[in-house]
């Protein structure tokens, strides 16, 4: 054991109440929500928009957030056990949420809401990145308490030894990475959106999100430990092959909008 290593032995369990059971990662999802609530209301007050709106929105994203990372997980990462065991799809508290499912059924569902409230479909998605950011950070420092998708074996001082996954080598707290990273990208994102000619340039933000977003989760990937057994043979792991299209979108509408916003 290295001498500045650090022991991680947090459970997952913050108490239980009879077959009650409160964990981290459910408290920090909600409070992912929480906060993301109160930032749009912000936005919405400021563009002087009706709650009701950003109600009807919360809901959207619930649903898209957990129906989407669920099933990108049981079909990008094991779709073979999930096809054969299909009622295990229901089973969120035994774990395994995907970020790139999640995206998918965001952009998905965030279409469907502006076609009802007849407001441009990037009017909509520049304003919810920069909250999607701030819930990167929340789902990633649940990880952590989770001890969950952690990095590859590490001498740096700040290697942590997972106890509750067996582990007697520090390893990279990936985790940590890429929620400091998403918090970051959120700062910068609230930023542009309070200056009014980056807000009313549609995709602007966006673009920057999805450029920015996806290629810290490619970059970190690397020193990541694979999460399923099929990857240990990939020259990039899925979660890397699943972020390139995302770059390459994000680079296309921020160089799309970039212009638009030099030009006005």
């Amino acid at each position: 054991m290295l001498p500045f290593s650090i022991i991680w032995n947090v459970d997952p369990e913050i108490f239980s109440l009879g077959p009650l059971t409160v964990r981290w990662y459910g408290l920090l999802f909600a409070l992912a929500f929480f906060f993301g609530y109160l930032i749009l209301s912000r936005y919405f007050k400021n563009e002087n928009l009706p709650q009701e709106l950003l109600d009807k929105l919360t809901v959207y994203m619930a649903l898209a957030v957990i129906i989407g990372a669920r099933l990108g997980h049981c079909f990008f990462y094991e779709p073979a056990y999930y096809l054969a065991n299909p009622a295990e799809v229901l089973m969120i508290w035994r774990g395994g949420l995907s970020g790139h499912g999640a995206a998918i059924t965001i952009l998905l569902v965030l279409y469907v809401f502006s076609r009802k409230i007849k407001k441009p479909y990037l009017w909509v998605i520049d304003r919810v990145v920069v909250i999607i950011a701030l819930g990167g950070f929340f789902i990633r420092t649940g990880n952590l308490m989770n001890s969950e998708i952690y990095g590859i074996e590490t001498s740096l001082p700040w290697g942590f030894i997972f106890v509750n996954r067996g582990e007697i080598l520090p390893k990279h707290p990936t985790q940590i990475y890429e929620a400091l990273s998403y918090l970051a990208i959120f700062f910068l994102l609230n930023t542009l959106y309070w200056k009014k000619s980056i807000r009313e340039t549609k995709g602007f933000i966006f673009g920057v999100f999805l450029t920015l977003l996806f290629t810290v989760r490619f970059l970190i990937e690397f020193i990541k430990e694979p999460q399923v057994e099929f990857e240990k043979a990939m020259l990039l792991n899925m979660g890397q092959i699943l972020s390139l299209p995302l770059i390459i979108a994000g680079i296309i509408i921020f160089a799309s909008a970039y212009k638009k916003w030099k030009s006005q």
